[in-house]
Formats: structure tokens, sequence, C-alpha cells
């Protein structure tokens, strides 16, 4: 006995169904001269990027949609907004559909790499080999200036480093450089706790 989970594909309700496996299908339908179609399991082809994706059409219009939107629209409440929010693919395959496969993360977890494969669970962190220290690194503006922020013995010296620069961006700080950013983190830190409050530390005047 199969325990494929079906719900509606938004916007395509009456038409077709997605399943928690990533496997879409189109339901029996009655056309204007009244012969019935039955519905069956829809083609899945890879796009460029390596995405799955599949046909639906409504109205008389078609187009291609991805089936890992699809899954997620319909099973996690997922509504496109441009990069506001991005679905990641936990395991980092594109084709896994799956919906135990996907998950939706933020622009900024998505700007700074947050969803690739990493060696540190902090956001804007990596490990680096050749130096053998973390490195810390963010994303910024709109246009994805990658600002590199140093490389640290400690790991949460790292992410800590990070949030500082993120702290500052929220609130108003323009960088326009890496360098900029690492002259700003040879302050004094007076309190610098290591969680979602936020930093407060020493700039020189």
């Amino acid at each position: 006995m199969s325990n494929e989970i079906w719900r509606n594909v938004v916007g395509y309700e009456g038409l077709y169904m997605v399943s928690d496996l990533g496997n879409v299908r189109s339901l029996d339908r009655i056309d204007g001269l009244g012969r019935l179609w039955k519905g069956e399991l829809k083609k899945q082809t890879l796009d460029s990027n390596g995405y799955l994706t599949t046909r639906l059409s409504k109205d008389g219009k078609s187009r291609m949609r991805k089936v890992h939107q699809l899954v997620c629209e319909s099973f996690l409440g997922h509504i496109p907004n441009g990069y506001k929010s991005v679905i990641n693919h936990k395991n980092f395959i594109r084709a896994d559909s799956r919906l135990e496969n996907l998950e939706i993360v933020s622009q900024r977890e998505n700007a700074n790499q947050k969803h690739l494969p990493s060696t540190s669970e902090y956001t804007g962190v990596s490990w680096n080999k050749r130096r053998k220290k973390w490195r810390s690194y963010i994303r910024i503006n709109k246009k994805g200036s990658h600002f590199h922020l140093g490389l640290f013995e400690d790991e949460e010296e790292a992410a800590k480093a990070y949030q500082v620069i993120l702290f500052l961006h929220n609130k108003g700080f323009k960088f326009k450089s890496a360098k900029q950013c690492r002259e700003v983190l040879k302050n004094d830190w007076v309190k610098l706790p290591f969680n979602d409050t936020e930093p407060f530390f020493i700039i020189a005047a």
C-alpha cells in the first residue's frame, strides 16, 4: 500500500495534483466535445539548471513549471516572492523534488550560502583548509558584493564578525568594500552576545 500523499497544484485545482514524492498527475476531465480524458502521471524533464519541470495547461495556455516549486506551494504554503525566500534542496540534488528534501530559506541565508554544503553551522562562516582557520564573509547589497571579513582561529569569533557587519548594515551603514568592514571589526567589542539579540560594541570616532 502506497503512503504517497497527493494535493491539488496551487492555481490548477481540479486539473492537476502533486505528491510529497515529487510526482505530478493530471485529473480526469471532460473536454468541450464531451470526451473523457483519463488522468495520468505527467512527464518530467530536466531543465538547463538541473531542476525537474513539467508542463501544465489551463484555459488554453500552457507553461513549464519546476516540480519542487509545485511541491513547496502545495505542502509548505510557499508563495513565490522574488528573492525574499527561496527553496533549498537539503541534499543539494536539484532533481530531488521530494517534500522531505525541501525547505524554505531566507534571502539572507541564501545570499550567504547557508543553504550550500558548509563546514560551519553558522551563516557566513566556512573552514579554510589551506589556512586552517575559519573564514567570515558576507553579501550585503543588491549587487551581491562578497566581502571577506577575515580569518579566525575560533568559529564563533568568525560568526560574531558576520553578526557585527550585518547589524551595522541593517542599521543603515553603507559598506563599500571588504577593507571598510575589516576596519570596523578592529574596534574593541564591549559586548557581543552570540545570539539573535543586537550586538553592542565600540565604534572609534
